[in-house]
C-alpha cells in the first residue's frame, strides 16, 4: 500500500500484502486541528512495516495522557502523512485519506466522541468511547 502526501513529494509504504484491522476514527480537538476537519481517521501499523520516503517536518504535542504524540507532515503541501505516540513507540498511524482509496476498510473504533461534531455518525456495530479506548 502507498500513500502520498498533496504534492506527491513525501511517500508512505506499508509492506507488501501487510493489512491492518486498526483503523481509529478520532473526534479529539487535535485530531480536528490537525486535519481541519470535523475527526481523523489513522489506519495503524508496525513501524517497522513502514517505509517513508522524502522531506517531512514533524510537529510533537502532549497528548491528554502527557505521551507525546508526534504528527510528520510534508513541509510543501503541508499534509499530515504519520503519527506516532510515546505510547505505542512501535506503531505508526497512516492517515486513511492518503492512500486514496475508497475501498480502504472502515474504522474498527470510535473515539473522543464527546467533542464529536452532533451531525457527524460512523456508522456500523463498533465500539464508540466517549474519550479514549481505556
Amino acid at each position: 500500500m502507498r500513500a502520498t502526501c498533496q504534492c506527491g513529494q513525501l511517500v508512505v509504504e506499508i509492506e507488501a500484502g501487510y493489512q491492518t484491522d486498526q483503523i481509529v476514527a478520532c473526534h479529539c480537538l487535535a485530531c480536528q486541528r490537525r486535519t481541519g476537519s470535523p475527526f481523523g481517521i489513522l489506519a495503524y501499523f508496525p513501524a517497522a512495516a513502514v517505509k517513508i520516503a522524502g522531506v517531512a517536518h514533524e510537529y510533537a504535542r502532549a497528548g491528554t495522557s502527557g505521551a507525546v504524540f508526534v504528527n510528520g507532515f510534508c513541509p510543501s503541501c503541508g499534509a499530515t502523512m504519520w503519527c506516532r505516540t510515546e505510547l505505542k513507540p512501535d506503531t505508526i498511524g497512516v492517515p486513511v485519506g492518503a492512500f486514496a482509496d475508497p475501498a480502504f476498510p472502515a474504522p474498527v473504533r470510535s473515539v473522543w466522541e464527546e467533542t464529536q461534531h452532533d451531525w457527524v455518525a460512523i456508522p456500523g456495530a463498533i465500539p464508540h468511547f466517549p474519550r479514549g479506548r481505556s
